[in-house]
């Protein structure tokens, strides 16, 4: 047994003998009527007040806010997020990745041969000559046509070749630009059979599903990319914590059971309730981290909003047949001889605790302003209180 233990039990074993039991009756000084102390008082004298250190104090005004405990998920933006594919298909020429390399937008991730690449290529070029003439020939058929000279079925034909021309050229100028060439560059001595394979984000390799020489098709995902700047939190709470959260509130979470602590914010709060009746809630996270990556799973405490509510220490408040209790002062008073100290239990509600106070919810009969509370010893008197059979009275 250590030594404080050995000194509790000496003062609630003091106390007990002390105190007057709820059955007691004393006579009050100079009368012969005895006193009948109601079931929530105790009292005591001076020295047993000094042997229980209790000290008194008053309510206080705290801004005090609340926490939540939730859990959920570590979520990445569409636009953070990118599956690679070859919109042709072909044959995996050269790569040198692997999963988790960083890349930047714009890298080559890996050089895709197909011969249908010349083929584009080719129409291309050969359509992109026709339409040079055809456009030549519209403008001069043109300054004919308004001089009369050329008919106006000649002047349609010309139209009709131009137009056509030129919609073949948008058209494969569209293709080249979707497998990674760029028109204004290609020319009679560049056309190639390969091309290069170009990451659209900037971020880490999440998955690689590639290898020299595989043949792979328009469908095939061939790179996993993911962006761990930008990560958000999925949360996911009760219907009833619903009002408890907004915009803005802070959040602290935790991964992998690390004690490493990170931050988000909340920006957005779900708009119904799910067939389970819970409720998801979105935080963007405040700081990257290497060890932050989409999928993992996190516990999460949401800071409520702060109000001004009624506080006292968290020590003033004691808990007895799943009840919470105060200790208010109440009177002083002379008993044969001795000055006497009259403390009164009332029944509180607890709300949230922070910093080491608590939020106390009050009878509507305690004047926050004029009631003293006893703020230290309280668990002394209960102690005392019970050991000496005052609450089985």
């Amino acid at each position: 047994m250590t030594k404080n233990n050995f000194k509790s039990i000496i003062l609630i074993s003091a106390l007990a003998v002390a105190f007057v039991s709820c059955g007691k009756t004393t006579k009050a000084e100079g009368e012969g009527e005895e006193e009948v102390l109601p079931e929530n008082i105790v009292e005591l004298r001076d020295d047993q007040i000094k042997l229980a250190n209790i000290e008194l104090g008053a309510f206080q005004m705290r801004s005090m806010s609340g926490t939540l405990k939730v859990s959920g998920s570590v979520g990445v933006a569409p636009q953070n997020l990118a599956t690679v594919s070859m919109p042709m298909g072909g044959f995996i020429k050269t790569t040198s990745l692997m999963p988790g390399n960083a890349v930047r937008k714009g890298q080559t991730l890996a050089i895709i041969e197909n011969q249908d690449f010349i083929d584009i290529q080719q129409n291309y070029l050969e359509a992109k000559n026709k339409f040079e003439f055809a456009k030549a020939e519209y403008e001069r058929q043109s300054e004919l046509y308004k001089s009369d000279v050329s008919s106006q079925k000649n002047m349609q034909q010309v139209t009709s070749e131009y137009k056509s021309l030129k919609t073949q050229v948008k058209a494969l100028e569209q293709k080249l630009e979707l497998i990674g060439i760029n028109p204004s560059k290609l020319n009679d001595d560049n056309i190639s059979r390969t091309v290069a394979l170009i990451s659209p984000i900037s971020g880490s390799v999440k998955a690689v599903n590639v290898s020299i020489g595989k043949s792979v098709s328009a469908s095939d995902v061939l790179f996993e990319i993911v962006n761990s700047d930008k990560l958000f939190l999925e949360l996911t709470l009760f219907e009833k914590d619903a009002d408890k959260v907004s915009n803005g509130q802070k959040i602290r979470f935790f991964i992998n059971n690390e004690t490493e602590q990170h931050e988000a914010v909340i920006y957005q709060t779900g708009k119904s309730i799910s067939i389970d009746k819970t409720y998801k809630v979105y935080a963007n996270v405040s700081k990257s981290c290497n060890n932050i990556l989409p999928g993992m799973y996190v516990n999460a405490i949401i800071e409520t909003s702060s109000n001004q509510v009624t506080a006292l220490p968290s020590e003033a408040i004691v808990s007895f047949e799943d009840k919470d209790f105060i200790f208010v002062f109440d009177k002083s008073k002379m008993e044969e001889g001795n000055s006497m100290t009259e403390y009164r239990m009332v029944e509180v509600q607890k709300g949230v605790s922070d910093g080491g106070s608590t939020e106390v919810i009050l009878p509507k009969d305690i004047d926050v302003k004029t009631v003293k509370v006893v703020v230290k010893g309280a668990y002394n008197l209960l102690s005392a209180k019970k050991n000496a059979g005052e609450m089985a009275c």
